[in-house]
């Protein structure tokens, strides 16, 4: 582990009136004007996707037609929010709808010929509509077709390859897209194409409705799929969240609050990561993800409430089977003697359970520091799907994409983003393809597998207070490329105890002489503590402790270290 500070401020002047420990915040994070603290709708970019005319014409003409429209989802919570919207919105403007997101299980991810079939089978559509997938269903757009639909693929995953012969396709990250955020997630695709739809519709005097009521589903997918907090995903999220706490949103999204115990009034952006969507992945990794997608269509507390308690089972289902999955990986490790892999992590057992290999494929690249894939078994029995998550430094897809160049019979389907991907291979090419992958991860620049853990350096006495907590908090949300502030200092302990044998809660005294509580959860499996200590080095967030309606600073571990 390396502590490495983020670059200083090179412009002192751009955010005048801050303290300048804030400023270097900013500049770290790459915000470059003033003007983008200013988290306005009215900032949002420009709708300036390929082929977003062609797509709103098809679905303004379905609509006033009253064609079927059949829109085919993804099963996480991107997926799940997309449709919701999509569903939402049309049968606000009048369209017939209706939905069908893959059962994993069976038919696996994306616009396949069998969902293609299933489609055809249930609805017989004139119009089909792809959200957070397709953009690699060359096969099951084909076959869409074939079944007299029109298709228009709306997706946001990364694509080297040209797009499928679909009728229109959006992707800010297909080839030849203009518009510039490419960290859009599905959901945000989805409400560019709705507001613009919105638009049209209402110059020409067609039923329409007003795209801000649904922000709050936008700001949720965007957020639980870890999309860049670049400038315009930080519009969207800070503008939902606002909704959300005012309590103007989805009646789902107000029961899944309810049943986590959480605050409606007081949510925070990471509350969408960390609290709703976990319960709403838990639909699609453990059954199905319509439960998800009811809970945030119902129109009533009373419709979504029993909905949001399923998925509050369900999730609590996920945590047991994740956390048996992640001890048996461990255990392997641990048998073939890999205190640290040297490349990459890659693993499969016949009886882990497909919905959560994600999951835990991301708990070990966090304790390891190094790509990790883990492998499930597919339902024919012949193939495996496998998860992967990566680091900083190295994009998984690219690395799966360049492994399949050099090997093509070895992997049948990949697709992903630069963090995270997913696969499907034969079980008999595991270990070729587990060789393969770990070779290829071998040759990159060995700094890359060293991890840093960037802070924002030393904060000033007099800033370590509940109103700097405030003031940081104001200039959120904060999430993926755009990190809660981290900063790092040395303390004298002044004494310790473990609570519930694994969460470290330490009384510190600053060097200004101020006494201080800090709190390093699971702090057994995260980092060594020598309880001789009486000086230690610690990174850490600002956070507040309230308790007894009395609300205190203290400080959130990251990592400490003993100084000698």
């Amino acid at each position: 582990m390396k502590i490495q500070q983020r670059p200083l401020l090179t412009n002192p002047d751009l955010f005048q009136g801050l303290p300048s420990f804030m400023q270097t915040i900013l500049a770290g994070r790459g915000v470059q004007h003033a003007t983008h603290l200013e988290l306005k709708l009215q900032h949002l970019l420009k709708p300036t996707f390929k082929g977003l005319d062609s797509a709103v014409a098809l679905i303004d003409e379905a609509i006033d037609t009253q064609q079927h429209i059949v829109i085919v989802g993804d099963y996480d919570t991107d997926g799940a929010t997309s449709t919701a919207l999509m569903v939402l919105a049309l049968r606000q403007m009048g369209a017939k709808v209706d939905y069908v997101v893959p059962d994993r299980f069976k038919y696996g991810y994306g616009l396949t010929p069998k969902i293609a079939d299933l489609v055809q089978q249930k609805y017989q559509p004139q119009l089909l509509i792809t959200v957070d997938n397709g953009i690699s269903s060359h096969t099951g757009v084909e076959q869409a077709k074939l079944h007299g639909m029109k298709v228009i693929v709306t997706d946001h995953h990364l694509t080297t390859k040209s797009a499928p012969e679909a009728d229109a396709v959006v992707n800010p990250n297909q080839l030849g897209c203009p518009f510039e955020s490419k960290a859009l997630a599905g959901v945000g695709v989805a409400f560019y194409i709705l507001a613009h739809l919105a638009t049209q519709r209402k110059k020409q005097g067609k039923t329409t409705c007003n795209m801000g009521q649904y922000l709050d589903l936008v700001a949720l997918g965007t957020y639980a799929d870890v999309a860049a907090l670049d400038y315009n995903n930080r519009i969207l999220i800070d503008a939902g969240l606002k909704r959300i706490q005012q309590h103007q949103c989805r009646a789902g999204i107000l029961a899944l609050f309810d049943v986590a115990g959480k605050s409606v009034q007081h949510a925070t952006a990471q509350d969408f990561g960390f609290v709703l969507g976990p319960r709403l992945n838990a639909a699609g990794r453990m059954e199905t993800m319509d439960v998800g997608i009811e809970c945030l269509l119902a129109s009533t507390f009373e419709e979504a409430y029993p909905l949001a308690q399923q998925l509050q089972r369900l999730n609590l289902e996920r945590r047991t089977v994740e956390g048996e999955i992640k001890d048996e990986a461990l255990q392997i490790l641990q048998n073939i003697h890999l205190d640290t892999p040297k490349s990459a992590i890659v693993l499969f057992e016949e009886h882990w359970h497909q919905g959560v290999i994600g999951i835990v494929a991301g708990r070990l690249k966090e304790q390891f520091h190094r790509p990790s894939i883990v492998f499930a078994p597919d339902a024919d029995g012949i193939h495996i799907k496998g998860s992967a998550r990566s680091i900083e430094g190295i994009h998984v897809r690219d690395m799966i994409e360049k492994v399949a160049e050099e090997y093509p019979h070895l992997i049948r389907f990949f697709g992903g983003h630069a963090a995270a991907a997913g696969l499907t291979i034969k079980k008999v090419d595991f270990e070729a393809f587990k060789t393969a992958f770990e070779q290829c991860i071998a040759q990159v620049d060995a700094s890359i597998l060293e991890e840093v853990l960037w802070t924002d350096g030393m904060l000033p006495a007099e800033a370590l207070n509940l109103t700097t907590v405030e003031k940081i908090d104001a200039l959120g949300p904060w999430g993926q490329k755009f990190p809660y502030p981290v900063f790092e200092g040395v303390f004298d302990v002044l004494n310790f105890r473990w609570l519930k044998e694994k969460h470290l809660k330490l009384s510190l005294k600053c060097q200004s002489g101020q006494i201080i509580d800090a709190i390093g959860f699971n702090a057994k499996d995260r980092f060594s503590f020598d309880e001789t200590s009486k000086r230690i080095r610690l990174v850490y967030q600002l956070d507040k402790n309230s308790f007894n309606g009395v609300t205190r600073l203290q400080l959130h571990i990251v990592y400490l270290m003993a100084v000698i």
